[in-house]
């Protein structure tokens, strides 16, 4: 009896060892219209945004796993733009606006079910995106001095999420065309640089908040160099 109580004594002394469940824990990963990576799309961010979602499940075993991902624009949750049943999805935000993702997982074992979050606990990844905005220099001088020397959209130009820029000689000849606003024309033609004067820039863009840009301006050249031998132009 006594050794019974010893055993009991000691078991009871024994530390408790805590059942983990299956847990989960959502990631976001982001790649930028530049290139850059960003772990945190709160901030307003330029479209088009690549982005990556997982749940990185843990401690699952045997337990049956059910994952669904929502997207929703912040203050309309009753109109989900995206539902998916996946694990990790993968989503191009394209819009402007402040958006909601939120990870709903469920794991089940016999009478035993874990969800998260757990009720009232929504802790969704916030993604904002900014509206558009596009606009371009009237002039340039492709002189090589390093200056001034391209023609492309002004700094700050933002969710441009389609585009298609053309440049014209005052004849109408086509002398180049580009189709990402990253692009630039260096004041080349058939592989020398045009005569000073008056050119024609025609652009065709669309922002992320449904704006369309149907640019129609003139621009200058400006190089002083006009007598140079490896000058051309689409004129001549």
């Amino acid at each position: 009896m006594k050794r019974f109580l010893s055993l009991l004594l000691f078991c009871l002394t024994l530390p408790v060892v805590a059942q983990v469940g299956p847990r989960v824990d959502p990631q976001a990963k982001f790649v930028t219209v530049d290139g850059d990576e960003l772990e945190d799309a709160s901030s307003s961010q330029s479209a088009p945004l690549v982005a990556h979602f997982s749940a990185n499940p843990s401690n699952v075993g045997a337990y049956s796993a059910r994952y669904e991902w929502k997207i929703w624009r912040e203050g309309d949750e009753n109109n989900v733009l995206v539902h998916r049943s996946v694990e990790d999805i993968d989503y191009t935000f394209t819009s402007s606006g402040s958006f909601r993702v939120q990870l709903y997982a469920t794991f089940v074992l016999g009478n035993d079910t874990i969800s998260y979050p757990e009720e009232g606990e929504d802790n969704p990844f916030v993604v904002g995106i900014s509206e558009s905005k596009l606009d371009f220099p009237n002039a340039f001088s492709p002189n090589g001095d390093g200056f001034n020397d391209v023609l492309r959209a002004k700094d700050g130009y933002q969710s441009i999420v389609s585009f298609q820029a053309t440049v014209f000689s005052r004849s109408g000849q086509k002398i180049y065309s580009w189709d990402t606003p990253a692009g630039k024309w260096d004041g080349r033609w058939n592989g020398k640089i045009v005569k000073d004067g008056i050119y024609f820039l025609v652009v065709n863009a669309r922002g992320a908040d449904g704006r369309k840009y149907n640019i129609r301006k003139t621009i200058t050249v400006i190089t002083g160099n006009n007598r140079d031998k490896n000058i051309t132009t689409a004129d001549d």
